[in-house]
């Protein structure tokens, strides 16, 4: 492999963990019917559960938020999957095709 082609294979390299770094350290917020929100970071963490106070009229509610939680959280990350495949799918292409 000649020299050029090495520098931009480390080029490449270097702003495909940046491009990495970047996406692992943004919030991503998901909500559910202005009930529950919830952060989750680029890693897949959830970091934040937030009720609507005034959705909790009565004991029965619980499984409705408990249910409105996973549709929040799925929603968050929805988002970094589809941010990933966004930012990260330049460099898929660029490297024949190898997924990330």
């Amino acid at each position: 492999m000649n020299p050029g082609m090495m520098k931009k294979i480390q080029k490449l390299q270097k702003e495909m963990m940046e491009t990495q770094k970047e996406i692992e350290n943004t919030v991503f917020t998901g909500t559910a019917g202005g009930v529950v929100s919830v952060d989750v970071k680029g890693t897949k963490e959830l970091i934040n559960v937030t009720i609507n106070p005034e959705a909790m009229e009565s004991p029965d509610d619980v499984e409705m938020i408990e249910d409105t939680i996973v549709v929040a959280v799925n929603n968050a990350l929805k988002q970094v999957d589809k941010e990933t495949e966004l930012k990260m799918g330049k460099y898929s292409s660029m490297l024949g095709g190898v997924g990330f």
